[in-house]
C-alpha cells in the first residue's frame, strides 16, 4: 500500500507529539517539517521530536514545504494564518489543522468563504480538530445515535494542572491573586473561547443551529499557602477555575461545555472535583452519564505521562486518511466519519 505523504507544520508540544505518531506509523511517511522558530530551521526532525536522525531537514519556506509533494500538512502553530492555509490548500495540499483560528474570529464568515474556495481550486480539504478539547466533540455526538429523543448534551472537563508548568498561562487567569473582577472574568472568556467552539462542533454534529451562548466562570480560593516550585498560591488567592458556554435555542439549553481546571484541590470553596477527566452527559431519553479517565501513558509521551497535548496530537494524525480521501473544501465530522486509531498504532508496546 502506497504511504501517504505528511509534512509537520511546527513542533511545539501538540507538534512534537504529532510528529513522533507520524514516524512511527507504517502507513505514514515523513517528507517535510515546517519551523517557525530560525533556530530550528536546518535541524533535523529526528532531533526535534526525540527520534533518531530522518535526513528531513526543518524549513520556514513554505515553498520548500509545496515542493515536497505532501498529501498532507499537519498544521499545530498556536496562532494559524489564513493566507499559509490557503495557499495550501490551492496547491492540492490536504490540511489537518489544531489551530481554530479564533485571532480572525474562527472559521466562519470571510474566513470560512476564503478558505472553502481555496480547497475548490486545488481539489484540497480542510478539518480542523481543534486544540482542547477537540476530540471529545465527535464522542459526545456519537452518544446520541443511541437516543430517541435529546434535550441538551454535556461536556465536562476537569483537570488537574499542577503539573502544567506555565507561570504566563495562570498569570493570565490571575491565579495566585485576590478578587474576581469583572477584568478577571472576560480573560477567563477570551481564553477559554475554545469550548465554546467545542459546543458548536457537537451542535453541528447534531444539524442543531444554537441561536445563542451564554458564558459562566468561577473562582476558588486557596485553602493555605501552595507552593509547586514553579508558581505560588497564598491562601485566599485564586487557585481553581470553573468555567463553560451554555448553547441555547428558544431560550433552552441544548448544548453545553464546562471545564474545571485546578492547581490545588485543597480549595477552601465546597467544591465537588472530578478525579476523572471527561463526563459526558446526554439529556434523553435514554439518559446517558459516561466518565472517562486515562489511566495508562501516551502512545509515545515526550514527558512519560498522559497530558491532553498527546490527546490533542493522536486525535490529529489518526485523522489523515479519512481527510485524504475526504470531498475538497472545509470537513465536518460528517465529511469524514468517526476518526478511529489506525491499524498502524495496534498492539504496539511504545
Amino acid at each position: 500500500m502506497q504511504k501517504i505523504r505528511v509534512v509537520q507544520w511546527n513542533t511545539g508540544k501538540v507538534g512534537k507529539l504529532a510528529m513522533q505518531g507520524i514516524l512511527d506509523n507504517p502507513g505514514y511517511e515523513l517528507v517535510g517539517v515546517y519551523a517557525h522558530s530560525p533556530e530550528k530551521v536546518g535541524v533535523d526532525a529526528g532531533q526535534l521530536c526525540g527520534r533518531p536522525n530522518t535526513g528531513i531537514k526543518a524549513t520556514n519556506d513554505i515553498e520548500a514545504i509545496i515542493g515536497a509533494r505532501p498529501d498532507v500538512v499537519v498544521y499545530t502553530p498556536f496562532t494559524g494564518d489564513v493566507d499559509e492555509l490557503a495557499k495550501l490548500l490551492e496547491n492540492g495540499i490536504n490540511v489537518l489543522s489544531t489551530n481554530l483560528l479564533f485571532h480572525v474570529g474562527g472559521v466562519r464568515g470571510e474566513v470560512k468563504r476564503t478558505l472553502q474556495a481555496a480547497g475548490e481550486r486545488g481539489n484540497a480539504s480542510l478539518y480542523i480538530t481543534g486544540i482542547n478539547p477537540g476530540w471529545i466533540n465527535s464522542m459526545a455526538t456519537g452518544l446520541t445515535a443511541v437516543c430517541g429523543r435529546v434535550d441538551c448534551v454535556s461536556i465536562y472537563e476537569s483537570a488537574d494542572c499542577s503539573g502544567y508548568a506555565s507561570p504566563e498561562t495562570w498569570n493570565y487567569f490571575r491565579m495566585g491573586q485576590v478578587g474576581v473582577t469583572d477584568e478577571v472574568i472576560e480573560a477567563a472568556k477570551t481564553w477559554l473561547v475554545m469550548f465554546r467552539d467545542a459546543a458548536e462542533r457537537v451542535a453541528e454534529g447534531m444539524g442543531l443551529e444554537v441561536e445563542e451562548f451564554d458564558f459562566y466562570c468561577d473562582y476558588a480560593t486557596a485553602a493555605e499557602r501552595v507552593d509547586l516550585g514553579w508558581f505560588v498560591m497564598e491562601a485566599g488567592t485564586n487557585a481553581a477555575v470553573r468555567a463553560g458556554w451554555n448553547g441555547k435555542v428558544n431560550g433552552e439549553t441544548r448544548v453545553r461545555s464546562q471545564v474545571t481546571w485546578y492547581l490545588t484541590k485543597n480549595i477552601a470553596e465546597d467544591w465537588d472535583i472530578d478525579d476523572q477527566e471527561y463526563h459526558l452527559v446526554v439529556e434523553g431519553a435514554p439518559r446517558i452519564d459516561m466518565h472517562m479517565h486515562f489511566t495508562n501513558t501516551a502512545v509515545s509521551p515526550l514527558d512519560g505521562q498522559w497530558s491532553p497535548t498527546a490527546t490533542t496530537s493522536y486525535a490529529t494524525i489518526n485523522a489523515i486518511p479519512q481527510i485524504v480521501a475526504a470531498k475538497a473544501g472545509m470537513l465536518t465530522l460528517h465529511d469524514i466519519g468517526l476518526p478511529y486509531a489506525t491499524q498502524g498504532y495496534w498492539g504496539r508496546s511504545r
